[in-house]
This record gives C-alpha cells, structure tokens and sequence, in this order.
C-alpha cells in the first residue's frame, strides 16, 4: 500500500497533476483557451465599439450635419418647383428667366464649379464603390457558370440524363423490369 501511495502522491501530489501538465504540453487546456478566447473576443468588441461610438454633439454639430444634408434635396426640388411654376404662372416664371438672363457668364462659371465639387466628389466615391462590386461580381462569374451547367445537367429532360456512365450492374437494373405491386392489382381487376 505505501508503494502505491508513494507513485499516486508522486503523480497527483503537492496540487499538481503530472499527467495534466504533461498533456497541457502537446494540447492546449480547452478550458483556459476558451476563457482566452472570451477575453480576446471581449477585447475586440470593446475596441469595435469604442471606434464607433458616436461622440456627443453639440447643437452647432447637429446644425450643420442638417446644413450639409440640405443642397441636394433643395436643388431637386427647386428644379421640379420650377416645372410646376412653368405650367401653373408662365408669366412669373418667364419673368424670373429673364433676371437669371442678366446673371453674368463668371458666376455661372463658379456655380458650376461649386456644384461640381460637391456632386463630383460623391459621383467618384458611387462609382468606386460601383466599381469594387463589378469585380466583386466578376470574381464570382466562374462558380456561377459552373452551377448553372450543373443544374442543366440534373434536368431530367438533359440528354443523357437516365445514362448510367460505365457501371455495368447499373445498366443491368435500369434494363430489368422491376415488380410494381400496383400495375399487378390494376391488371387484376381487369
């Protein structure tokens, strides 16, 4: 008894576990990397929300954020509102023609200038993001063409369809008449 007393306290004794400690060392403890593996994941979602979290903003931010939302609505609606005056008040809207008449070539140039910048940073940021989607589609083109010949090929009316390929016992059941329990009943009856 004290023999085995003496391996067992060597083994499991003094609040370690030599077989433990030994496998810890070719595989990791699933415990510990799972509560690893929580903290980390904790860290990364700490960090992802502080890098979105939206500072407090003051009223003068939220004014502007509203400024900065206005042109686009108010020139398209302006426009539409300048279709609807020209149909409802053609002298009012023939007379505020002849006043933007009077405007001066080099303002005309600055407005478009201004509205060019405005609009064409946005136009160049659409159209890169069109752009990375069209190779985005494109890089999925093949995987598509592979799935539709695929599913051609599983339409029963496909040539070749019913084809058992080079599998002999396979032609040699698709050949045998198989026994229907129902045709024999229906033949029966008449």
């Amino acid at each position: 008894m004290g023999l085995i007393e003496r391996v067992l306290g060597l083994v499991f004794g003094g609040d370690r576990n030599v077989v433990r400690d030994t496998v810890e060392v070719f595989r990791e403890n699933a415990e510990q990397g799972a509560a690893r593996g929580a903290f980390v994941q904790g860290q990364a979602m700490d960090q992802y929300g502080a890098e979105f979290s939206a500072p407090v903003k003051g009223g003068f931010d939220r004014f502007m954020d509203g400024v900065n939302r206005l042109p686009r609505p108010a020139l398209a609606l302006g426009t539409l509102g300048l279709f609807v005056s020209a149909m409802v008040a053609p002298l009012w809207f023939a007379q505020r023609m002849q006043g933007i008449a009077l405007v001066p070539e080099p303002l005309w140039w600055l407005l478009g200038v201004i509205v060019s910048f405005y609009f064409g940073a946005r136009h160049q940021v659409k159209s890169q993001e069109f752009q990375r989607n069209i190779v985005d589609t494109i890089h999925h083109v093949p995987k598509v063409v592979e799935n539709i010949a695929a599913i051609g090929r599983m339409r029963a009316d496909a040539v070749g369809a019913a084809d058992p390929g080079p599998d002999v016992r396979l032609s040699a059941q698709a050949l045998t008449a198989d026994e229907n329990p129902a045709l024999t009943a229906w033949r029966a009856e008449r």
